[in-house]
């Protein structure tokens, strides 16, 4: 009975607490479905406030898009009848245009009918007036004709033969022309400096008692000077200065050198002398040297034997009527090679040629011979290349053997001939100007005359009223001609005879 009473209560507890957890499970189920309710609630009424904020931007949008297609249309609207009153304003013009071309056509057809009757005038006229010519010339038209043409023939065959002098006159200048626009190319290419010294040279001193200094003791300075340097130095009254004189411009260089080293030193003696011109002799050595690779460098020769640089340089210390030889040489050979360029000649050879055309000039105070012997001569112990020593060798030849010795040469007479190369005393200057307008004045007919552009030109004034145009052309001839048999002078002398007419009244 125990047993079954346990079982019983058992069962019981079981059905008790079966029954209180499914009360228990559903007051929770109960209570968590009101919780979801209530969020779906929140979720449905936000859903739609958003579907009604979405619902009212699309109707904004909508309404946008509808004003701005509406404000499109008017726009367009607008522009269509813009170019409806300009098409219409265009028709309009187009009418008035045309209806002047028909006015203006009306016209022409008018014009054209009178031009007709007035041409069937003209040619009763014309008819009328070849009669009564023909009457009154005793020629009928076609004899007219036939004298007309002989007298054109006539008139054509003298202007064939004027035109054709012409030509020819005209061919000589252009050749002549050609001729100066090479050498003026080549000329305009080259700008060089025109170089220009004396041939002795001047030492400053600091005071007049250097002077004494440098004489020395019973002379034995100056004495030691000269026979280190072979130079002869005047001493004469110009206040702080002593003048070297030498015929070799390098001995003169030396001493020039070595008496400035001796005056800034101070110490003036023998051994001092011997020191300071040693010293002189290793820098004008550096500077031959030197000058000797800036020539070949600037005038762009190449493969030059270190002698053939050495006597180079040397001409650095030579000049010829005022002109530096070296800087003559670096532009005759710059000149050379522009010359050949243009007429199509070796441009090496002429340029080798130019540098090296006066490299004699280096040994004339020890050599026997022309310059250009001699520098012929270097050439060849040099191993210089036989058209280039021919350019050396020829370049004062008048028979020319050689294209590029004659460019050489014509370089060469550039060089020397331009204003300020070479200078003149001025008398002797003024002397030819004055003799060049002497000549011109000689003779009749002649206002006034001008000797301009250093004597190269003269410009002649002739009395219009004595002297016509054919006698002006034999004047020019005239003065050329008494020139060349009076004077005497390098190149060419330009004359130009000038004829002026002039007509003058007054308004009163």
């Amino acid at each position: 009975m125990d047993i079954i009473a346990s079982v019983v209560a058992v069962l019981v507890a079981l059905g008790l607490g079966t029954a209180g957890g499914y009360f228990v499970r559903t007051v929770f189920a109960q209570r968590g479905e009101a919780a979801a309710r209530g969020r779906a609630s929140v979720i449905v009424e936000e859903a739609e406030k958003e579907k009604q904020r979405l619902v009212l931007e699309g109707k904004e949008e909508a309404l946008k898009l509808r004003t701005a297609a509406e404000q499109e249309l008017r726009d367009r609207r607008t522009e269509l009848q813009r170019q409806e009153r300009r098409l219409t304003g265009r028709d309009e013009q187009l009418i008035r245009r045309s209806e002047a071309m028909e006015k203006r056509e009306r016209s022409v057809t008018q014009k054209e009918r009178d031009l007709e009757v007035k041409e069937a005038e003209l040619d009763d006229f014309k008819a009328k007036q070849q009669a009564q010519l023909e009457a009154l010339s005793g020629l009928s038209m076609n004899d007219a004709k036939e004298l007309l043409v002989r007298r054109a023939e006539e008139e054509i065959q003298y202007e064939l033969a004027r035109r054709y002098r012409d030509l020819e006159e005209r061919a000589k200048e252009e050749a002549d022309q050609k001729a100066r626009k090479v050498i003026t190319l080549a000329i305009h290419r080259l700008a060089s400096d025109v170089v220009s010294e004396n041939t002795t040279a001047v030492v400053p001193l600091p005071n007049d008692e250097m002077k004494g200094r440098l004489i020395g003791r019973e002379g034995r300075n100056i004495r030691a000077i000269e026979a280190a340097t072979g130079v002869d130095l005047i001493v004469d009254d110009t206040p702080e200065a002593v003048t070297v004189s030498c015929f070799d411009p390098i001995r003169r260089e030396v001493a020039k050198l070595a008496l400035t080293y001796l005056v800034q030193d101070g110490r003036i003696h023998p051994a001092r002398i011997e020191d300071m011109v040693t010293k002189a002799q290793k820098e004008v050595e550096d500077t031959i040297w030197k000058e000797g690779e800036r020539a070949i460098f600037e005038s762009g020769v190449r493969g030059m034997n270190p002698e053939i640089v050495k006597l180079m340089g040397r001409l650095k210390y030579r000049y010829s009527y005022g002109e530096n030889i070296l800087q003559h040489s670096i532009e005759v050979s710059l000149l050379s090679g522009m010359l050949a360029a243009e007429v199509g000649a070796n441009v090496d050879v002429a340029k080798a040629g130019g540098l090296l055309h006066d490299i004699g000039k280096a040994l004339t105070h020890e050599v026997e011979g022309t310059h250009a012997e001699i520098g012929a001569e270097v050439a060849r112990k040099y191993g210089i290349p036989e058209p280039i020593r021919r350019a050396i060798m020829e370049h004062h030849d008048e028979e020319m053997g050689s294209v590029e010795a004659f460019l050489v040469a014509a370089a060469d007479a550039i060089s020397a001939a331009r204003p300020g190369a070479r200078r003149d005393t001025l008398e002797h200057y003024v002397k030819r100007l004055e003799a060049l307008e002497a000549v011109a004045n000689a003779f009749p007919g002649i206002e006034k005359s001008f000797a301009i552009q250093a004597g190269r030109e003269v410009r002649i004034m002739v009395k219009p009223e004595e002297v016509d145009d054919v006698a002006a052309a034999n004047l020019a001839r005239n003065v050329v001609k008494k020139i060349e048999e009076t004077l005497v002078f390098p190149g060419q002398i330009k004359v130009i005879v000038i004829r002026e007419t002039r007509n003058v009244e007054y308004a009163k």
